[in-house]
């Protein structure tokens, strides 16, 4: 994401991070289930629609956004979204925060 993000628009934050949810009004579980965006008002997005949210203003293309609100792109995307969530530890990517040389890690049990 922080790729495509060409004009800094986006601060890309690991959950683990010490402070990272301070602020958010979200909880480890919040964010150990899914992927959220939030913008400078404090919208929230979660899930494929925070994919969405993250790539519209990386882009630039709010249109991205409004796409994903079309109901069975949306969908479509839902489901594209659970089962690479269900899949994650299996797929190829980058190397999880927590297991990054000097990470500053605060590992989090779900319901903390």
């Amino acid at each position: 994401m922080q790729r495509l993000d060409h004009h800094r628009r986006l601060r890309v934050i690991p959950f683990q991070q010490p402070g990272a949810l301070a602020g958010t009004g979200l909880t480890a579980a919040d964010a150990e289930q899914a992927a959220w965006a939030i913008d400078t008002r404090g919208k929230r997005w979660r899930g494929a629609a925070a994919i969405n949210a993250a790539l519209a203003a990386a882009l630039g293309c709010a249109w991205l956004l409004r796409l994903y609100g079309v109901p069975w792109i949306g969908k479509a995307q839902n489901g594209v979204y659970a089962w690479v969530a269900r899949n994650r530890g299996r797929l190829p990517g980058i190397t999880p925060y927590c297991s990054r040389p000097g990470a500053a890690c605060v590992r989090r049990e779900i319901g903390d």
